[in-house]
């Protein structure tokens, strides 16, 4: 498979991979072990009827197969498309679910390049629309994870198109999100998060 600017979307890079910018190295995309937590949650999530969950499978174009036979195709040459729309979604107590999984190496901060204009115009969409949106965050460097409701994100992201700030600092982030405790079943209980914060909230 070719990938887009040389990097694999959908946290597919090799660990320590990514793409270096004037010194400093810039993961665009979550990380397997986010990604992989993410999905044990959901089984888990699935199994005991709490959730149903999943992630989008990430769209990929075919430019040229090879048809040695009638009964047999070869991909010869396919690309990752750059996803549409958000990385999770699915339905929790009645309500559609919708939501981003990133990560980052950067310590101070969590920057935009991490996120597409036309995935935060669907999120926005789907809050507009009465459903539970955020994005979850990882800090890999402090092994900490947090839960960002879409409507604290929003003001970062129109300050970045106003004046061009091109990230979230890592104490906004904290001050702005709930922290994501990890155990063991599952790993990252995201939707005591989301309880906490849309129904214990009352929204």
């Amino acid at each position: 498979m070719k990938y887009p600017k040389g990097t694999r979307p959908g946290g597919q890079n090799k660990p320590g991979a990514g793409r270096r910018k004037g010194g400093e190295v810039h993961y665009g995309s979550r990380g397997m072990t986010l990604e992989k937590d993410l999905d044990f949650a959901n089984s888990y999530y699935l199994e005991h009827g709490r959730a149903v969950i999943h992630k989008k499978p990430t769209p990929v174009q075919i430019v040229n197969v090879d048809y040695p036979s009638r009964n047999k195709a070869k991909i010869n040459e396919a690309y990752f498309k750059v996803p549409s729309t958000s990385d999770y979604n699915g339905l929790y107590k009645g309500k559609y679910i919708d939501f981003e999984a990133k990560e980052t190496r950067n310590e101070s901060r969590f920057p935009f390049i991490n996120i597409h204009e036309h995935q935060v115009r669907h999120m926005h969409q789907c809050h507009l629309h009465g459903g539970i949106v955020f994005i979850i965050i990882k800090f890999t460097r402090f092994d900490e994870t947090y839960m960002m409701p879409f409507e604290k994100f929003l003001p970062y992201w129109e300050r970045f198109l106003d004046d061009g700030r091109k990230s979230i600092r890592y104490t906004d982030i904290k001050e702005d999100s709930l922290s994501l405790s990890t155990g063991i079943n599952p790993r990252i209980d995201y939707l005591a998060a989301v309880d906490e914060f849309y129904f214990e909230n009352g929204d």
